[in-house]
């Protein structure tokens, strides 16, 4: 990393002495800079903000000692380093050099050993003071910001954490009390790690990728899920300090893109059955005297189902606007035979002929298997898959497999179809909202970007994992999604609170 050099403002009236310490400090890595005059000099330090002045007492006009009174005065300049140099060698002269606020004197004719070491000398302070001051800003700043900043050596541990990341990663306010763990240790303890494609985990080992990071606080019964941002920068020195992250909260604004997404998707789905139906008023505006009573009394009440139909869902998504009750995971938990259930009332209303479900043997009891996801989110997040199923299959007639598999933690459920293939960049960016990249041969990826993105987010803040792959045996895609399952403890909860019967454990 290139060094900027001191700047070096050299103030004399007389050119021969502005050439003399121009030869003798011209090779020693300064940049130098020269005023024949105070007022000058007054002008060029006002610009430059030099690293040093040597100012020259006698002077017509303006000397020395008047000069270094006017900078001292300057809010700017007052703590710019200031020599003097003058063939003045009495008490009284230095005096007043000192009271205009002088830092040090150099007599004429010049030693060049002594002028070099002292200009060498208060350069590096004065560079030193700077840095210091700076880092005291820079501290002040950081130390006060809104959003959280660590620094990390190469093994992740911690060498400087400002209030605010200390308040995300649950540590003492106080800034003196150590930090033993790593910041993986930390993370580890509340969060759950969130990018694609799926690497090696934080701070990264190569830095240079834009795909977005984030760590997920799922949600509990005291609080909703948290988000936060991660971004991090490798620090290009030779310092201890390798890498610099950078914490933010971006819970509002995944909240208000679900909420955005949630809004659409379901006015398009839910409502475009209902609204065929009302359409028969106009049939029967149009064709109302050639009709009997009793046809008339029909139209009338195909058009009440669909006013029912039409409240009905409105209702419903007004429900799922409610985007922080969606994914919560207080008891309000789903089973695999509501998810089941679901499932068959998807296909309906998206009009998708082959729809298979298949079910491991190890769920004995469907209603008594439970996950920490409603079932409203659970329904959105499968409408999304069907959807996307169908929208990018080449003849619009997906054959769609579900298959269900419990583990001792945790279920899966395996959603295949048989459209399309996914290149590998567009596998590593599934999750990313708008991603502006490769095109389906029917039509553009970025037609799925918000909904997977949103759909994805709903899996992880219940602690959930999200995975995409191609098919091996045959065209298609499988979308894998991993939930935890309900604990033991839990669901004696939701027997106590009368959520499930106790007959469904």
């Amino acid at each position: 990393m290139k060094t900027q050099k001191s700047i070096v403002l050299i103030v004399d009236d007389q050119p021969a002495m502005r050439e003399t310490l121009k030869s003798l400090l011209s090779n020693q890595g300064y940049e130098l800079a020269f005023a024949s005059d105070g007022q000058e000099a007054l002008t060029q330090a006002a610009q430059l903000i030099p690293d040093i002045i040597l100012l020259d007492v006698m002077m017509p006009e303006m000397d020395g000692f008047e000069v270094c009174q006017r900078m001292r005065a300057d809010a700017t300049l007052a703590k710019v380093p200031i020599i003097m140099v003058t063939a003045l060698d009495d008490r009284e002269s230095r005096l007043q050099g000192i009271e205009a606020g002088a830092d040090d004197f150099i007599s004429k004719p010049y030693n060049t050993v002594e002028l070099r070491a002292r200009v060498r000398t208060i350069t590096n302070l004065n560079r030193y003071r700077r840095l210091l001051t700076e880092q005291a800003k820079f501290e002040w700043v950081i130390e006060n910001a809104d959003e959280a900043y660590l620094l990390l050596n190469g093994n992740n541990q911690i060498l400087y954490i400002n209030a605010k990341a200390r308040i995300y990663l649950n540590q003492a306010k106080d800034q003196k009390e150590p930090i033993h763990e790593t910041f993986l240790e930390l993370v580890a303890k509340d969060y759950h790690q969130v990018h694609e494609p799926q690497e090696e985990p934080l701070p990264i080992g190569s830095t240079e990728t834009k795909l977005p990071r984030y760590l997920v606080r799922p949600d509990t019964e005291t609080a909703h899920a948290f988000w936060l941002q991660v971004n991090v920068m490798e620090m290009k020195t030779d310092s201890d300090e390798k890498y610099l992250v950078h914490l933010r909260d971006v819970t509002e604004m995944m909240l208000a893109n679900r909420q955005r997404w949630t809004l659409q998707s379901q006015i398009s789905h839910k409502l475009r059955t209902p609204l065929i139906a009302l359409g028969a008023s106009k049939i029967l505006l149009e064709n109302f005297d050639q009709l009997k009573e009793a046809e008339v009394k029909e139209w009338l009440g195909m058009i009440e189902e669909g006013r029912i139909r039409i409240q009905s869902q409105i209702e419903e998504i007004l429900r799922y606007v409610d985007i922080y009750g969606m994914a919560q995971t207080a008891l309000d938990p789903c089973n695999v035979a509501d998810i089941q259930l679901t499932i068959g009332t998807i296909k309906k209303a998206l009009d998708i002929e082959s729809v298979q479900v298949f079910q491991r043997d190890s769920i004995d009891n469907p209603k008594s298997v439970l996950v920490p996801i409603s079932c409203q989110a659970m329904e959105i997040v499968l409408t999304e898959l069907f959807s996307n199923a169908k929208k990018f299959h080449p003849k619009g007639t997906p054959a769609i497999k579900v298959e269900i598999v419990a583990k001792s933690e945790t279920i899966c459920f395996q959603v295949s179809d048989d459209g399309l293939h996914l290149s590998p960049n567009q596998l590593a960016h599934l999750w990313i909202p708008y991603y502006q990249g490769e095109k389906y041969s029917t039509g553009e990826i970025d037609g799925m970007g918000l909904g997977l993105s949103m759909m994805a987010s709903l899996i992880w803040e219940v602690g959930g994992t999200c995975k995409a792959y191609n098919r091996t045996e045959t065209q298609g895609l499988v979308i894998e999604l991993t939930l935890p399952l309900v604990k033991y403890n839990k669901i004696s909860e939701l027997v106590k609170y009368n959520k499930i019967s106790e007959f469904d454990t």
